[in-house]
């Protein structure tokens, strides 16, 4: 009986999502693709989930699902693992490609998958890299769109494409013909530690070779009858397509069975969430290349409340994308949340800073979230601290890091101490629903 792996393929590119799925459904044999198509999610009670399952010949079966209290995604969710589940039972499909619907994103559904007990090999998310600052740069919600899960999905385009392309440890890049430096380098820099994978549009023929250390990857793990790399070609890009400096961050071209590979690899769902949680995220570093620069912007000093409410258009408007933790003079025992695309900022609370906890408490805290607080941690102020990082073609370092040094507290706002800071006003109040 063969063992079921379930690969998640997700992102609002939907030609790039297509063209990934095209890939894996005929690199292994075998491999099924199922798709929740959530529409008509906003037409009412009587909307349905249409759910599609197909092989790389087309189309084997179709069943519509129920609204799950009124929201499609639930719906999905009371689908999905049933689905998965036959299939697994049945012993007859390697692969399960779970494609996404354009504005749904893997970690809820990674999540779901992992507790239903199955084995969740991979989560890829498919990019143009043509259409990124277009879609950072919408700030339209999802409704407006026609992309919303349910009627009262308030998200936006850009920071809900933002979160998808931000949690996926695979990353496959379209061969855009409309994509240039510039495009591939914010690519880069807003996933840096991402797999980026070459896929192109309408195709599945081979391109180039598989470097050597996906090839022997490829040998050990890969399926029984999927394709292999050619024999005899030479090396290409490193296995995990770190940019080099002073090179172009053209994805190198390679045959779908690297994607295939990727498909395979593992995916842990505690770690995925542990590297975008706001305590413990791994934020990007400084980088500066064809025109898009990363500025991580440090400093353990407190921010003014009123200073920093007054500049957060600026802030906002400043890069395509921000995010990081943060800490205001009124609450110095609140961690909070930064995070800003397509013009507009979510700011929310994610609990105590480690350093206002009593020590009792550090052995309930994840190990994860110990070690990203040691990387902080001051003499005085322990792991709070003012850790944003901006990423944007054409950014302006020198006067953005102006504008951040200015909403600080001063010297003497700094000296007269924790108990003056506290009476300070409170304007964040507003973000935090306090």
């Amino acid at each position: 009986m063969t063992q079921l792996s379930v690969a998640i393929v997700g992102g609002l590119h939907a030609d790039a999502r297509r063209a990934a799925v095209e890939a894996l459904l005929a690199g292994v044999p075998g491999s099924v693709a199922l798709h929740h198509d959530l529409t008509t999610a906003t037409d009412g009670p009587d909307a349905k989930v249409v759910r599609t399952v197909r092989d790389a010949a087309g189309l084997i079966s179709t069943g519509e699902t129920p609204l799950v209290n009124d929201c499609a995604c639930c719906a999905l969710r009371e689908d999905l693992v049933p689905e998965l589940r036959r299939l697994a039972d049945a012993g007859l499909t390697r692969l399960a490609v779970v494609e996404l619907w354009d504005s749904v994103e893997p970690k809820a559904m990674a999540e779901v998958i992992a507790a239903g007990g199955l084995r969740l090999t991979s989560v890829v998310t498919a990019v143009d890299p043509a259409l990124l600052l277009p879609y950072l740069g919408n700030g339209d919600d999802l409704a407006d769109a026609g992309l919303a899960a349910a009627t009262t999905d308030q998200r936006t385009v850009a920071d809900t494409f933002a979160r998808q392309l931000e949690y996926a440890p695979i990353l496959a890049v379209l061969d855009s013909e409309e994509a240039d430096d510039e495009d591939r380098a914010l690519l880069a820099q807003l996933h840096p530690t991402a797999h980026r994978v070459p896929i192109e549009r309408g195709t599945s023929a081979p391109s180039a070779a598989m470097p050597d250390p996906w090839s022997a990857w490829f040998t050990a793990h890969a399926p029984e009858g999927a394709e292999g790399p050619e024999r005899g070609a030479g090396n290409c890009a490193t296995s995990h397509d770190a940019p080099v400096p002073g090179h172009s961050q053209q994805p190198q071209r390679r045959s779908p069975t690297h994607l295939v590979a990727a498909a395979f690899a593992g995916f842990d769902v505690d770690a995925a969430a542990a590297a975008q949680h706001p305590a413990s995220a791994l934020l990007p570093t400084d980088a500066d290349e064809h025109g898009v620069t990363t500025l991580v912007w440090h400093r353990h000093r407190p921010f003014h409340p009123e200073r920093l409410y007054a500049a957060l258009e600026d802030l906002c408007c400043a890069a395509a994308r921000s995010r990081g933790r943060f800490w205001l003079a009124e609450r110095p025992d609140t961690l909070l949340h930064w995070d800003a695309a397509g013009g507009a900022l979510c700011v929310e609370s994610v609990g105590p800073w480690l350093a206002s906890l009593p020590d009792a408490a550090w052995d309930l805290v994840p190990p994860v979230r110990r070690a990203a607080a040691a990387l902080d941690w001051h003499p005085e102020h322990g792991d709070r601290c003012q850790h944003l990082v901006f990423t944007s073609p054409g950014l302006d370092r020198d006067g953005l890091e102006q504008l951040l040094e200015s909403c600080l507290l001063t010297d003497a706002e700094y000296a007269a101490g924790r108990a003056a800071w506290e009476r300070l006003p409170r304007p964040f109040d507003t973000f935090l629903e306090v």
